[in-house]
């Protein structure tokens, strides 16, 4: 299906992920994984401004604080986007030199549900965590994991969804609202194996419908809370990576997407953050309460 787009912020990231649209502050955050960097969209002029962490990040969280969170290589860091301020809020497998932190994203009841996996792709060394506040106890999910990605939760907040995405195959399980830890085993969603699709990024729409975005294949396709394929929207960059819901009404879909080994000559537009308006909005961000700072 061909579905009118604009190009929200004309950047060209090798990886480009993790896009979270902040409510609040009327903004979107992102990062570009390769060059170890969070952007920060004006989603009403298209200005970015980007902050390099030293480390590769890959995720974001917001808070009811002033602070937001950054799912790095090392764990998770607190950043003030007014002030430039950071701190290291937790560490998980920071003296790991394999593995680097992936697709995550805040859970139903105060908590993350954070995945890692290797930084050149080695095979069954990531795994997924969750992360409790304001506590900060860390449990093992799933392990081993190969690529952690769609990672989403339905509006209710008591079901899951999330993929290794080299088995194309997206999961869900039963998860407690209260803590958001898994209640049932998990158990298959969408099958994309016969079509040899890699799932990516996913996020869930007000209606329960989770929008995926399709690694290699330059489209987002949407399923209904049964798993029923609904539509699939294509876009000029093969490598799309993760859509969210933002804008004023939650009824603009932003996907990020990656250039790496891709010329411009190939795909001029690879590596940027697409908008897409959609029917059906989204749902605001679910954000973290912190402990109290000592």
């Amino acid at each position: 299906m061909t579905q009118q787009y604009t190009v929200a912020f004309q950047v060209r990231d090798e990886l480009g992920e993790g896009p979270v649209f902040d409510d609040r502050r009327n903004c979107l955050f992102w990062c570009d994984i390769n060059s170890w960097s969070l952007h920060i969209g004006d989603i009403k002029t298209g200005a970015v401004r980007s902050i390099g962490f030293g480390e590769p990040v890959s995720a974001v969280f917001l808070t009811e604080g002033s602070e937001i969170l950054i799912a790095a290589a090392s764990g998770l860091i607190a950043f003030n986007p007014e002030t430039g301020k950071r701190r290291p809020l937790l560490s998980l497998e920071e003296n790991n030199p394999l593995t680097r932190a992936n697709d995550s994203r805040t859970a139903p009841g105060n908590a993350i549900w954070f995945g890692t996996m290797g930084r050149n792709l080695e095979p069954d060394i990531g795994a997924y965590y969750h992360i409790s506040f304001p506590d900060m106890k860390v449990k093992d999910l799933f392990r081993p994991i190969t690529v952690p990605n769609a990672t989403c939760f339905s509006p209710d907040g008591k079901r899951a969804y999330f993929c290794d995405t080299f088995t194309h195959r997206i999961m869900k399980c039963q998860i407690d609202p209260q803590t958001g830890l898994p209640a049932t085993p998990p158990e298959l969603f969408v099958d994309l194996s016969e079509e040899g699709i890699n799932p990516d990024g996913a996020i869930i729409d007000s209606e329960g419908r989770l929008w995926n975005a399709q690694w290699g294949c330059g489209k987002i396709s949407c399923y209904d809370s049964e798993g029923t394929f609904v539509k699939a929207i294509k876009l000029p960059a093969s490598k799309l990576t993760c859509p969210c819901f933002g804008g004023p009404d939650f009824k603009t879909l932003f996907v990020t997407s990656a250039s790496e080994q891709i010329s411009v000559e190939e795909e001029p537009l690879a590596g940027a953050v697409f908008a897409i308006t959609v029917d059906v909005p989204g749902l605001a961000e679910r954000r973290i309460t912190l402990p109290i700072a000592s």
